[in-house]
This record gives C-alpha cells, sequence and structure tokens, in this order.
C-alpha cells in the first residue's frame, strides 16, 4: 500500500488530477489541515480545483511510512509552493513562496485511499507568505 501513497504523490506532481481522483474511493473524505472535514470524491475535486487556482505547489523529499496495519499510512514531506491567488480568508497572493513541511496520514481500502488527513504549521506558513 505504500506504493499507493508513493503514486498519489506522483500524480499530485504531474498535475494529473483526474488520475489522482481516480485513487480515491468514492466516499474519501479529507481532513484538512485546520479546517473542516470533507467527504466524497467530487468534494475533493473542488478542493483541488481551488488549490490550482491559488497555488502551484511541488512534493519534495518524499517519505511513507507503513506499519503493521496494512490499511495505515503516512508521509512526510515538503511542499515547495508559490502563492498565485488570494485564497478565501487568507493574506491576500503576490507570488509568494514558501517551503513547509508536512505530515499526511491515510486509510486504504480495496486498493483505494479512503482517508487523507494533512498537518502544517499554518503559523509559520503564514509568516513566509508575509501575513
Amino acid at each position: 500500500m505504500k506504493e499507493l501513497v508513493q503514486h498519489y504523490y506522483d500524480t499530485f506532481n504531474s498535475g494529473d488530477r483526474e488520475a489522482l481522483l481516480e485513487m480515491l474511493a468514492d466516499d474519501v473524505v479529507h481532513e484538512i489541515n485546520e479546517g473542516n472535514k470533507e467527504v466524497g470524491r467530487e468534494t475533493f475535486r473542488t478542493f483541488l480545483e481551488r488549490m490550482d487556482r491559488c497555488y502551484q505547489e511541488q512534493v519534495e523529499d518524499l517519505v511513507v511510512f507503513t506499519s503493521e496495519t496494512p490499511n495505515r499510512v503516512a508521509a512526510e514531506f515538503f511542499i515547495r509552493g508559490k502563492y498565485v491567488a488570494t485564497d478565501d480568508g487568507l493574506p491576500a497572493a503576490n507570488g509568494q513562496t514558501y517551503h513547509l513541511r508536512i505530515g499526511a496520514f491515510f486509510e486504504l481500502c480495496d486498493g483505494k485511499i479512503k482517508r487523507i488527513t494533512n498537518y502544517y504549521n499554518l503559523s509559520e506558513w503564514l509568516r513566509m507568505v508575509g501575513a
């Protein structure tokens, strides 16, 4: 299952959103850092559209961790990004760049991603974009 999470991030970096969405269960749960829990592949599509509109991001230095529980996987990586359009409730975007450590947790079921939980230091991101 480690390979599925590796492939998820490789696909994220490639920009192929349809292939990325195919890796998700129909009722995927997305727990957003310091945000709401969203459910469903189409809701995740809307999230990706907003992210792609406001940010240009690439995952770097990915490490994927597995446990004895085969359906649980974790990842740590850096996101290198550029803030290109103002996101609701956040500071104004003017092309600020950032490089931020992220932790992510996955639950897998029947070869699909059933849950994604992301954590990062929002205060550090706000500092990087000059808030």
